[in-house]
């Protein structure tokens, strides 16, 4: 079995694909802003059903900072890339959105390249494919692209856009052979608070 690592632990989607992976026999290395998140973080797999023990370990790694990653990542074969700034409101600067989730998405992969990981899978979102266009009956494809220009195009869609672009630049410039796939969910919907529930959103397993 391989060793993971998945960005962004703490959170809703994070936590999932932890159990996911853990499940399936992986070992697994989570980031976390905040090393003293490490016992919600175990508990909310607790609830889940899983006791992770000595198979899952923390790193602290922020997006906006390059220390941590190369830590997270040595001796992953995997990267789910799942950390991404979402504050509960629209920020006042947009760069305070979209900074952190475009260089933090390219320090990921950096470090990943640099560990020799094989494959890094980064959750993007429907956000960076079908905003700021006129109304369609088309479906979209992989040449699509928000237009970050649009009309009320907020911050968030932004983000996401600009994050999956520079992503996919990376790879086609200095990926050096990493490989990347992206996944784009509509929405994520459930419960989270003191209970884990089905995961409403097709992912892709490693």
């Amino acid at each position: 079995m391989s060793k993971v690592l998945v960005t962004g632990g703490s959170g809703f989607i994070g936590s999932h694909c932890i159990l996911q992976l853990l499940a399936a026999g992986h070992s697994v290395c989570t980031t976390v802003r905040n090393l003293q998140r490490e016992s919600d973080v175990r508990g909310l797999l607790r609830v889940g059903g899983v006791e992770a023990g000595e198979r899952l370990s923390f790193v602290a790694a922020d997006l906006e900072k390059d220390a941590g990653w190369a830590e997270a990542v040595a001796g992953c074969e995997y990267v789910l890339h799942v950390a991404s700034p979402l504050p509960p409101s629209v920020p006042k600067n947009e760069d305070a959105l979209m900074m952190p989730a475009r260089e933090g998405t390219l320090r990921v992969l950096r470090a990943a390249r640099g560990a020799g990981v094989r494959r890094v899978v980064a959750t993007s979102s429907f956000a960076a494919i079908g905003y700021g266009h006129a109304e369609r009956k088309a479906p979209f494809t992989e040449t699509d692209w928000t237009d970050v220009n649009g009309k009320d195009v907020q911050a968030y869609p932004k983000s996401k856009t600009l994050a999956e672009r520079a992503a996919w630049d990376f790879i086609a410039r200095e990926g050096a052979g990493l490989e990347l796939t992206v996944v784009n969910p509509v929405a994520c919907l459930g419960q989270c608070w003191g209970r884990i529930i089905r995961l409403r959103y097709c992912w892709c397993s490693v």
